[in-house]
């Protein structure tokens, strides 16, 4: 009987993640789906499964498209200074556009992985990725660096300024080190072998 109960709960770990993401995925997907087709179907009396994400791909690829052309940049940006200059917004859409941008994009932030060691007087280190070498401008000191270690099974973290002696490199792609920390070390990192 505990050789079926382990069975089950090894077929449970093996299962669950995929399980869980097709859920994700299909919940979101009808959610999406259900309000076009909803629309649709009142406005037009057309019924047609799937529109609602074809659409929303197609629709953000066409802002991509359109937000990359040389005519449409000058609009963005003079835009983007007025939104800048409203005080509560430029807080919150600055935020935004910066931690989008860090992940996706041409300027992506998170591409220098580390390891920090948090205390001289400890072994204890913490995976994280240099954000800024030079906080000169914010008038701390030259030999320091900041350091944005993220939280495991979250969408946040925390920014630290550290000696960049305290900094080592990791000679590893960047997105890996990302889901390794935030799956908080269960995921394997491909090329790097475990003990």
């Amino acid at each position: 009987m505990n050789k079926l109960i382990r069975y089950f709960f090894q077929g449970l770990l093996l299962i669950s993640p995929l399980a869980i993401t097709i859920y994700a995925l299909v919940v979101s997907f009808e959610f999406v789906d259900g309000l076009l087709l909803n629309q649709l179907y009142k406005i037009t009396g057309i019924n047609i499964p799937g529109l609602g994400l074809v659409l929303i791909v197609s629709l953000i690829t066409l802002i991509g498209i359109i937000g990359s052309s040389i005519l449409i940049k000058p609009i963005l940006n003079s835009l983007d200074k007025i939104i800048s200059q409203a005080p509560l917004v430029k807080i919150i859409y600055t935020s935004i556009k910066d931690f989008m941008s860090a992940f996706v994009g041409k300027d992506k932030k998170f591409t220098e992985p580390v390891l920090v060691k948090v205390n001289k007087d400890s072994d204890l280190e913490k995976m994280g990725f240099v954000t800024q070498r030079d906080l000169t401008s914010l008038g701390i000191e030259a030999n320091k660096v900041a350091v944005y270690l993220p939280h495991s099974y979250n969408f946040s973290g925390n920014l630290f300024i550290v000696p960049a002696e305290n900094v080592k490199p990791l000679n590893v792609n960047s997105a890996e080190v990302m889901k390794f920390i935030v799956s908080a070390g269960v995921t394997a990192i491909p090329g790097v072998k475990g003990e």
